[in-house]
């Protein structure tokens, strides 16, 4: 099923969610330099008091890495994205591989990068600037859910009730839980 634009979206968007998108937008940025900081500060206040927790930290990095790259590559392969466009300009709904398991694992990445850094660094003022990113990203997630709402419709609203936001736990048991398609067909032995 093709979809307009996201432009065309954006533009067919009341004024109402043109503004939520506008202030999803802001916030996710708001966030993310907030994670830049937390970043910086590591090099320059980071402590490491805990070994463990560091490598932890360094640990869970990686994943967040990971869970912030996925899509991009997952998205150009299977959502429609026209040669040269962003890969956030999607076209049809994936929801298989990381996307059968949680709807949006950049923003889980972003809430995992935050915790790492938090862990990595182990200063007051590295855990005080995660600690308010997240919020930012909770909001600024919910803007992403709507305008996939808009965007895909039905299809999305269905694909919300089986897949959580970015609960990745819930999202392996319910993956875990789900049936998949037989390729065989049942015979009696």
């Amino acid at each position: 099923m093709e979809h307009s634009s996201p432009q065309k979206l954006v533009e067919s968007l009341t004024a109402r969610q043109r503004a939520a998108h506008k202030r999803g937008i802001i916030l996710a940025s708001i966030g993310g330099a907030m994670m830049i900081a937390q970043f910086v500060l590591l090099f320059i206040i980071g402590r490491n008091y805990v070994p463990v927790l560091k490598y932890l930290g360094y640990a869970l990095w990686v994943a967040g890495c990971v869970l912030g790259w996925l899509p991009i590559f997952t998205f150009r392969r299977l959502a429609g994205v026209e040669k040269g466009k962003s890969y956030i300009h999607t076209r049809k709904l994936v929801t298989t591989g990381i996307y059968s398991v949680v709807r949006h694992p950049q923003y889980l990445s972003f809430f995992v990068l935050t915790f790492a850094l938090a862990l990595i660094g182990q200063h007051w003022v590295i855990i005080l600037l995660g600690a308010a990113a997240c919020p930012l990203f909770c909001f600024s997630f919910r803007g992403a859910d709507e305008g996939n709402t808009e965007k895909f419709g039905d299809e999305y609203r269905r694909y919300k009730k089986q897949v959580p936001g970015y609960n990745i736990l819930l999202g392996f048991i319910r993956h875990l839980g789900r049936k998949k398609p037989s390729s065989t067909t049942d015979r009696p032995l």
